[in-house]
């Protein structure tokens, strides 16, 4: 009965949580369908998966998307899907990680329209590749907009700005 020690130690998964498991990896296939091909490009994919990637627009039909959908999510089990869904969860407006980021942009605006020349450097040093009279100027039209009550377009700008400089840091531009 020493067998039964055996048992316990080898987890079997069930066949329900292997589809789940094949039907999330075909949901990320799917959304690697609608990203860009420069970002596609820095992924770790293999060539068959670009290939197929390339090809899913070509495919009109419900069934045959579906059959084409099903095979990406195939060619992904080969896939390092961790370094996909980091760069995917940064992308997708809908998950945590985005908005994280996101608030954290929007942390950093306010606080580069409100703050001074030390708030400045402390942003520049987080983002060295920062034009700085470019966003002296943007800080200080948002400042005199807010002392005036009007709209906050240039607070728009700092935030359009700061947010490319983040993108272009993580490499997702």
């Amino acid at each position: 009965m020493s067998d039964m020690s055996d048992l316990d130690d080898f987890e079997e998964k069930s066949k329900s949580q292997v589809k789940r498991e094949m039907h999330a990896l075909q949901e990320l296939g799917e959304r690697l369908t609608t990203l860009k091909p420069e970002l596609l490009d820095r992924l770790p994919l293999t060539d068959a998966l670009r290939k197929a990637l390339d090809d899913a627009p070509k495919h009109k039909a419900h069934i045959a998307r579906k059959r084409h959908s099903q095979y990406i999510g195939k060619l992904m089990r080969d896939q390092d899907v961790d370094a996909i869904l980091a760069l995917v969860d940064q992308l997708d407006a809908s998950t945590r990680q985005y908005n994280e980021r996101f608030h954290a942009l929007e942390r950093w605006r306010d606080r580069l329209i409100a703050g001074n020349d030390e708030t400045l450097e402390a942003f520049v040093a987080d983002y060295p590749e920062t034009d700085r009279q470019h966003l002296r100027s943007l800080i200080r039209h948002a400042q005199h907009e807010a002392a005036r009550n009007k709209p906050p377009a240039a607070s728009r700008k700092i935030f359009k700005y700061i947010r490319e400089l983040d993108e272009t840091q993580r490499g997702l531009r």
